[in-house]
């Protein structure tokens, strides 16, 4: 341990060889550029100078362009411009008019917002992208800030939870305490709002251990077209992979947002809580050939961007408009220095790459073995962390749950829909069920991965919330102003007998039920769970499957909590921690059934009669008990029971026979409690399965 913390220290210490870099009484600036034919930068004194002073940098070896300037340090403001062919037809499209950010920046001095002026082209003209626009943007571009670090993290280090105890929250910066009453207004929706003890107060007390946030990358905020804003929210449309998003500071002092982020992550750390990023490393916010050229386009187009035959347009396996060019090498280093950045000197525990299998593909088709998979996996500091993949793209082929390296965890899309399916189908699904259920063995085993390698998750940020899910058997998109027609059609969820919001309490019975069912199928599921964060009290989108755009009370977290917000708070927090409690819910491996050895059996699959089941079982409609064997146990502080859980997926009540072999059966939570309630002894006869519920049992031997 000792020496992977000196190789940390001595990569802390070392700079970074490309970007502003503070040394001996000066800055150095570096950018890459295979195609310039000159760069320039430009130093401002604040974001409305316009006399900055100018600095030519020198191309060095390797395509790197150089120059050393005596007295700039930190907090100095700064933008490159770099001049070459204007030739889109050709790939090309350098625009010395246009102040770009450093793709290296640590932090920019202002929100980033495109306008008409941040094109290189002039958008009314008849030739579109192929015209060229020769105004001055500098006026409206934010500024890359020259940083030093003196960040003093107190000694405090990475919790490194193992996979086995993990409990994922994910949620957004902003929507998670825009209205938090108990925070002070001036910072809601901020850094420093993630974490006050009230929101760290609330996460631990929920009994969540890691937080996964989306995209907290510096961003283009909005786009401003023909007088039109269209704003963002969720983050997806990354301009800067080192820089955290400046809307999200408190401070406006260029920096403040790189030390208020560490002081998240020390703050969660302190806490016992891993932060995990949400990364989109698959494409930037400079779009197809209409869009702006702010970063990359304008330092060299086919260097970054993977282009069409036709060298004008961009591949587009994101859905929005260009692809990383992940097969270049500046561009493999731009993303391993990217990633070894934040892992280090942000000290963060993880990452969750936004549509994954882009940065797998090798010319179009997906590759576990393409180079930046290679890379993370012998790197001692990339290879240390939590890597998870979003296991698909929008191309063809482009699904690939199961097919990621030994390294990487999975969102698993097929256990969100098995277990939609098996309770809005009343059990018509049971092997797929099971089979997810119980780790998904067939997607990951083959690779030598475990059952941890399955991010199970029933919602996330990416469509309904729980509630909606029960609440909406449609999408309900029209704040997007799209037509309703963006988002998926396939939400596998039902109304439980009314659309939308009501007052029926027939009807918010069966959906709360359905709620807490959900809760505890995640949370007693094999492998890693995530939650969609609000959904422990309710929180609703109004139907909309999509609300990537809505920085608004949407999309922000509603912490008005009745009565029934609250028992349904008390309810997760109760099956988290049994989650905690038992090592049977995080024993390493997958769980063996029944085979030569019935002494290491660890699960068994139950008939209503308490009988296992026979291979003709399963092509029957039927409630099911999971019978959890604890045979060994090399967690320190948990509890070594067995657990029986009852599922009765049905419309009607089921008289569910208890197994034999055992002294007692205790009752720890069912879907039917409104608020958890004690624990309590059932003796060993029967328990009566109410429809759409689950149950939770403590065997004692």
């Amino acid at each position: 341990m000792k020496i992977l913390d000196s190789f940390y220290s001595r990569l802390k210490s070392s700079s970074y060889d490309q970007g502003a870099v503070v040394r001996d009484g000066g800055t150095l600036f570096s950018v890459y550029s295979e195609n310039a034919s000159s760069i320039r930068v430009e130093i401002y004194k604040n974001n409305d100078d316009t006399n900055p002073e100018i600095y030519p940098l020198q191309r060095q070896s390797k395509f790197m362009w150089r120059v050393f300037v005596p007295g700039v340090g930190a907090g100095k403001l700064y933008g490159y411009r770099v001049d070459g062919s204007f030739s889109p037809e050709n790939g090309l499209r350098y625009n010395k008019n246009k102040l770009l950010i450093d793709p290296y920046a640590k932090a920019v001095s202002s929100e980033v917002v495109s306008t008409e002026l941040t094109n290189g082209y002039k958008m009314n003209d008849p030739n579109a992208d192929l015209s060229f626009d020769d105004r001055d943007d500098s006026s409206t571009m934010p500024k890359s800030v020259v940083f030093e670090d003196n960040f003093d993290w107190k000694g405090v280090e990475k919790p490194l939870i193992p996979w086995n105890d993990l409990v994922i929250y994910e949620t957004h910066v902003k929507g998670l305490t825009k209205l938090r009453p108990d925070i002070d207004e001036s910072i809601r929706g901020t850094f420093l709002a993630l974490y006050s003890d009230q929101m760290i107060n609330y996460l631990k007390d929920l009994g969540i251990n890691a937080v996964e946030l989306l995209p907290i990358h510096q961003r283009i905020d909005s786009y401003v077209f023909n007088g039109a804003t269209t704003k963002t929210y969720w983050g997806y449309n990354t301009i800067n992979y080192f820089s955290p998003e400046i809307t999200y500071s408190a401070g406006r002092s260029p920096g403040d947002q790189i030390n208020e982020f560490k002081n998240v992550v020390k703050k969660f750390h302190e806490n016992g809580m891993e932060v995990i990023l949400d990364v989109v490393y698959n494409h930037t916010a400079e779009g197809n050939q209409l869009g702006p050229t702010m970063s990359f386009r304008g330092i060299d187009n086919p260097v970054y961007y993977k282009l069409a035959a036709d060298k004008r347009y961009y591949v587009d396996f994101t859905g929005v408009g260009n692809t990383i060019n992940i097969k270049h090498p500046q561009v493999l280093k731009l993303i391993t220095d990217s990633l070894r950045y934040w892992a280090i000197d942000m000290q963060v525990d993880g990452f969750r790459f936004d549509l994954a299998s882009v940065l797998g593909r090798k010319r179009s088709a997906f590759d576990p073995f393409t180079s930046l998979f290679d890379i993370i996996h012998t790197d001692p500091v990339l290879s240390s962390v939590k890597l998870i993949a979003e296991p698909w793209d929008i191309g063809i082929g482009g699904y690939q749950l199961g097919n990621f390296p030994l390294d990487w965890a999975e969102w698993n899309g097929k256990y969100r829909d098995s277990v939609r399916h098996y309770w809005k189908g009343h059990g018509r699904n049971l092997s797929e069920f099971a089979t997810r259920f119980s780790g998904s063995s067939d997607l990951f085993e083959w690779r030598g991965k475990t059952q941890y390698s399955s991010v199970n998750f029933i919602t996330c940020h990416d469509g309904f919330t729980l509630n909606d899910l029960v609440s909406y058997s449609t999408k309900h998109n029209e704040e997007n102003n799209e037509g309703n027609k963006d988002g998926t059609d396939n939400n596998i969820s039902e109304n439980m007998g009314f659309e939308g919001q009501t007052d029926s309490p027939a009807v918010l019975k069966k959906r709360n039920t359905r709620i807490r069912t959900f809760l505890i199928t995640l949370l007693t599921s094999q492998g890693t769970p995530m939650i969609l964060g609000g959904d422990e009290i309710k929180r609703t989108q109004n139907g909309n499957n999509n609300a990537y755009k809505l920085d608004n009370e949407t999309s922000w977290y509603d912490w008005n909590i009745d009565e029934d917000k609250g028992s349904l708070l008390e309810f997760t927090k109760r099956i988290i921690s049994i989650r905690r409690r038992f090592c049977v819910l995080k024993q390493d491996g997958y769980l063996k059934g029944s085979g030569k050895n019935p002494d290491a059996k660890q699960i068994a699959w139950l008939k209503s009669d308490g009988n296992e089941m026979t291979e003709s079982d399963w092509h029957v409609k039927r409630g099911i008990g999971i019978l959890l064997i604890c045979t060994k146990c090399e967690h320190n502080g948990c509890e070594m029971s067995d657990l029986l859980l009852a599922f009765n997926p049905t419309v009607i009540p089921l008289k569910f026979s208890l197994p034999s072999g055992y002294s007692r059966f205790i009752l720890l939570i069912s879907s039917q409690q409104i608020r958890p309630e004690d624990e309590r002894d059932i003796g060993t006869q029967h328990i009566v399965l109410e429809p759409g519920s689950a149950y939770v049992l403590k065997a004692v031997k």
